[in-house]
């Protein structure tokens, strides 16, 4: 199997190396608009590089994997599925809720197979957690709690085009609520404040973040995120029934200290960068994905018509915040 690759930052050189070490795949093709970046990765790991990404579409691959800039994505995205070729894009697909909607309308009309970078559905703890909350296990769920909390805030530049905080951070505990919860939001109600670095409040942003999420199925979710949390990387879910309650990332090396005397904790380095705490996940999605993009018909795990469902959260998150009230989701146009 020939497998194109897009960028080669952070992301895209783990993509490379899961992808050389494929016993499925007889080759992978890189380019990047850094071509020295392309290149020495491309020496180093034995592939091929081309000189464009326009150039990687037409030699055809049997599928192509993006995780260049954002801006890129959307219109990678519809070459690819223009082309027939099985795409995985890394989030977000498109710069916009519009352009989002563009592309979930075309893979709707044409069944085209792609599949969006949201990795925690591949980490082992939120899929048992969802095999609980499907099973029963759990009974009937009451409260959710969620956080994303970064250690380091990113760059300035990197954040002025983010789309904020709950588009770029949050985005994530939406997705894993919907796909662990199997349930749908009805409205939402979040706040915010700017503190540290004054570039979030330059660039209309906040540090800081809170979402309540009312569901379906009656239950209330509490997602918060924050980018500074010097402790360091931590990632959770709680999920709390009338039979049980489960927590996900909860471990020898969450970055979480105890209150109670002789209580050691965390036990081990705390987590730092989002790629090692999900190095399962990465390497467990992009497997995946090979296996299906060889599969006539396959069903996405993660599909564009998925990315919008989350990305409708965020633009309510972001309105609720801004405008100091509810946002039902309804009010944010859909596919």
């Amino acid at each position: 199997m020939r497998v194109g690759l897009v960028g080669v930052g952070r992301i895209g050189a783990r993509h490379a190396a899961i992808l050389a070490a494929h016993p499925e795949v007889s080759e992978v093709l890189v380019t990047d608009t850094a071509p020295e970046a392309a290149h020495a990765l491309a020496d180093s790991l034995g592939l091929t590089f081309v000189a464009s990404s326009q150039v990687l579409v037409a030699e055809r691959p049997d599928a192509l994997v993006i995780a260049s800039p954002t801006p890129t994505h959307a219109a990678l995205v519809r070459a690819a599925i223009t082309a027939g070729i099985p795409v995985f894009c890394e989030k977000p697909v498109a710069a916009t809720l519009e352009g989002t909607i563009d592309l979930a309308r075309l893979e709707r009309e044409t069944g085209a197979f792609v599949q969006v970078g949201f990795q925690r559905r591949f980490d082992p703890g939120y899929r048992r957690a969802r095999e609980l909350v499907r099973s029963g296990g759990l009974g009937r769920l009451h409260t959710i709690r969620g956080n994303t909390f970064d250690p380091e805030p990113p760059p300035a530049a990197y954040l002025r085009g983010s789309g904020g905080i709950f588009r770029d951070c949050s985005v994530h505990d939406f997705d894993i609520l919907r796909f662990v919860t199997g349930s749908e939001a009805e409205w939402v109600l979040a706040a915010g404040s700017a503190h540290g670095d004054p570039v979030f409040a330059e660039v209309g942003d906040v540090s800081s973040a809170t979402t309540l999420v009312a569901l379906d199925v009656g239950a209330v979710a509490t997602l918060s995120a924050a980018r500074h949390n010097a402790a360091g990387y931590d990632v959770r879910m709680e999920l709390a029934g009338e039979s049980g309650t489960v927590c996900v990332g909860l471990d020898d090396a969450t970055p979480l200290a105890s209150a109670e005397e002789g209580v050691p904790w965390p036990a081990e380095a705390p987590h730092h960068l989002f790629l090692d705490r999900f190095a399962t996940a990465y390497a467990a999605e992009i497997a995946g994905f090979i296996d299906l993009a060889s599969q006539p018909g396959a069903s996405s795990p993660c599909s564009l018509a998925d990315a919008l469902a989350a990305t409708r959260l965020a633009e309510a998150a972001t309105r609720s915040c801004q405008e100091e009230r509810v946002v039902r989701l309804e009010e944010v146009p859909g596919a």
